[in-house]
């Protein structure tokens, strides 16, 4: 079914922008007494962006943001992670919360075969796009309760598979109190060389944001020994 939707959407650029707006984040100051108690460089405003937090990782950059969520299908505030790895830019892997990506499929085929749409929009998110142009992968070593609650979709099974290890599989499961659900959006991405996190927080949940931070951190650590 989506063999089709993969050619229209081959060779597109997305260009989303954020809507500034200004906004108080009630997890804004206790998650930056946090991270400047971990060392990161801390940046708080009234904007967007209320929080970010700056580290690095073997020599890399990364940074973490909450602020306005960049996507429709994220609600309330969005944590969002970037990481400059440098790695081999030819790995894309993508793993998302199943619930999330069969969201975005139905999404993407209701696009395609609406009657009226003659051609695919550029501004779509691009995790929708590439979810659209690359096949899931999976393994039989992976305990079924994560792929019941995970799907991955990459370039090679072997560099999913060199990347997500039993710790951050492990980290993906075991969130603390208030743990999200299986339905709340988790987005974890490599794509040209770069780490990517993004998800939905809750905006009294501190303790999930610390540990959203330790997932993107073990993500960047796999990935600049893999690749």
């Amino acid at each position: 079914m989506f063999d089709r939707i993969r050619k229209a959407f081959a060779g597109r650029q997305a260009s989303e922008s954020g809507q500034p707006q200004a906004a108080v984040s009630p997890l804004a100051e206790p998650a930056a007494q946090w991270a400047t108690a971990q060392g990161f460089s801390v940046a708080t405003s009234s904007g967007a962006t209320p929080l970010a937090f700056e580290g690095e990782l073997a020599g890399k950059d990364w940074r973490v943001e909450l602020g306005r969520p960049s996507r429709k299908y994220i609600q309330g505030e969005e944590l969002r992670g970037r990481a400059e790895l440098d790695i081999d830019p030819d790995v894309l892997v993508v793993v998302m919360n199943r619930s999330l990506k069969e969201s975005l499929e139905k999404q993407a085929y209701a696009l395609y075969t609406d009657s009226l749409q003659t051609s695919v929009d550029p501004n779509l998110p691009e995790e929708m796009r590439l979810l659209a142009m690359h096949e899931e992968v999976g393994w039989d070593s992976m305990p079924r309760v994560f792929w019941a609650r995970y799907a991955i979709v990459g370039d090679e099974r072997n560099h999913a598979q060199a990347w997500m290890d039993g710790e951050l599989s492990r980290l993906l499961m075991d969130w603390p109190e208030p743990a999200p659900s299986a339905q709340v959006p988790v987005m974890l991405m490599l794509l040209r060389g770069k780490a990517y996190l993004r998800m939905q927080q809750d905006a009294g949940a501190l303790p999930v944001l610390q540990h959203a931070t330790r997932v993107f951190a073990r993500a960047c650590e796999n990935a600049l020994r893999a690749f």
